[in-house]
């Protein structure tokens, strides 16, 4: 996150950067706001809405449920042993 000389000119805004696409490795995208705090409220928006945020979520409250109820959530659907349901240091 950060500015980029495709935004330079704009007085409140940021880019986005997709790096590790293979169809477009270098596109990048710039948001104008109307304030620096609408910038900040949509950076961290779109925080909010990463793959990686989400997965750590789920694996919160999977743990959440599992202390309150003493039984895995993800089980009743058969992924509770799935790799991505899993914290990195878990094996």
């Amino acid at each position: 996150w950060g500015g980029s000389q495709l935004c330079q000119d704009l007085a409140y805004a940021f880019s986005l950067s997709l790096a590790g696409f293979i169809e477009e490795p270098e596109r990048k995208y710039c948001f104008e706001c109307d304030s620096e705090e609408q910038c900040q409220e949509w950076i961290e928006a779109l925080k909010r809405a990463s793959y990686e945020f989400m997965r750590r979520s789920l694996i919160f409250y999977r743990n959440e449920i599992q202390k309150m109820t003493g039984k895995d959530p993800l089980e009743q659907y058969g992924i509770s042993e799935e790799a991505r349901f899993q914290l990195a240091t878990r094996k």
